[in-house]
């Protein structure tokens, strides 16, 4: 144990001493300045001294304390500490495995009775301390940022600091075994950013797929809402024809031409609607089995944008998320004859309630599985190299 609160201790220092580890906390603390500069008051958006008036944004229609918390999960979190900070991260982090074993710093280390597979594990655990005081700071910033400004002290924030520090650890097991394997900073950097924006590409294929699933889902249900209109009114126009003793297509006399059953004989544009829908139950069958395509090679990659999201669940309820899309509520849901796309809000609450609605279990499990063999790689690699 001693040994290794000394490595902490060490690796502790040497982010103390990098240039690169006090700018990015200092950028951090700007960022957070800038979102305390804004605000919500009666008529709507503030910034400093400045008031814009916006009748969809103001604390009539959005409590002050729900507007931050959507700019912490969804800004804050996702564009800051998720894209900027973690790359600066890998490239303050990228070569602690590659100098360690290339400066003969190795050699020392080794004559200590200390194991190979602690000690590999350990100078992982210690590159996560960068992203953990990074994301700490800015967190019990933000944290005081809703509670003076905001009037609601939400401890949930804090669920940033594990969830960002599991969506580094993804990445930086990757940075670790490639150091170990090239030895080189740089290469580790660029094969990492490279893995990243792979894992980046899933993600975003499979949020498309949703979209696409959702969207055709609701297309079948509206066209479903069609046919079944159509066969109401004919059938209310053949009870209507029965009591007034005239003869029925299909039944007392013969069916028309194109006319599949006596329904479509009186409702002539019942033919073209079943064709709409059985167009529609087509594509949306084939969405589904694409969607399960693609969630199947999600699960043995790390989910990096689920796991972010994970804080936006535990933050905001759908609800709140209704609060800052107006459109959609107001928006008939039940309109058959609208036309379901990318743009419909009920597409994208659908496609969000799916992903929400994703267990965390599998979020995280299938995620650190991943992360775990990746790391007992590297452990293996590194137990048996002779340096």
């Amino acid at each position: 144990m001693r040994q290794t609160l000394a490595l902490f201790l060490d690796a502790y220092r040497e982010l103390n001493a990098k240039k690169l580890f006090w700018i990015t906390m200092f950028i951090s603390l700007i960022v957070v300045a800038v979102y305390a500069m804004f605000g919500l008051n009666d008529r709507g958006l503030t910034f400093l001294w400045w008031t814009f008036d916006l009748p969809l944004l103001n604390t009539k229609t959005i409590p002050a304390d729900k507007l931050y918390k959507f700019m912490f999960a969804n800004i804050g979190i996702p564009i800051w500490l998720t894209w900027a900070a973690t790359i600066l991260a890998l490239i303050s982090t990228a070569s602690i495995i590659p100098d360690f074993i290339a400066g003969g710093a190795i050699e020392l280390t080794l004559s200590k009775p200390i194991g190979r597979a602690r000690l590999f594990l350990t100078k992982f655990i210690t590159g996560l301390l960068f992203v953990g005081l990074q994301v700490a700071v800015f967190t019990t910033a933000c944290f005081l940022v809703i509670g003076i400004r905001g009037g609601s002290w939400e401890f949930r924030l804090f669920l940033a600091i594990p969830i960002v520090l599991v969506f580094f650890s993804y990445l930086f097991s990757v940075c670790a075994v490639l150091g170990l394997a090239t030895r080189s900073t740089i290469a580790s950097l660029l094969i990492t950013i490279l893995v990243w924006l792979v894992f980046w590409g899933v993600n975003t294929t499979d949020g498309i797929f949703i979209l696409q699933r959702e969207r055709t889902r609701l297309n079948l249900e509206r066209t479903t809402r069609t046919v079944e209109r159509g066969e109401t009114l004919a059938r209310r126009q053949i009870e209507k024809a029965r009591a007034d003793g005239t003869p029925v297509p299909g039944i007392d006399t013969p069916l028309p031409a194109g006319a599949a059953d006596e329904l479509e004989a009186f409702n002539a544009l019942l033919h073209g609607a079943r064709a709409d829908r059985a167009k529609a139950a087509q594509s949306a069958a084939t969405w589904q089995r694409w969607s399960g395509y693609m969630y199947a090679a999600k699960t043995v990659l790390p989910k990096t944008d689920e796991t972010i999201r994970l804080l936006n669940r535990y933050l905001l309820t759908a609800e709140d998320l209704a609060l800052f899309n107006p459109d959609g509520r107001r928006r008939d849901r039940d309109n058959a004859d609208e036309r379901a796309d990318f743009g419909d809000p009920e597409v994208a609450r659908r496609a969000e309630l799916a992903v929400r609605d994703r267990s965390v279990l599998w979020v995280l499990g299938t995620s650190l599985l991943f992360e775990a063999f990746v790391l007992a790689l590297g452990t293996i690699m590194f137990v048996r190299r002779d340096f």
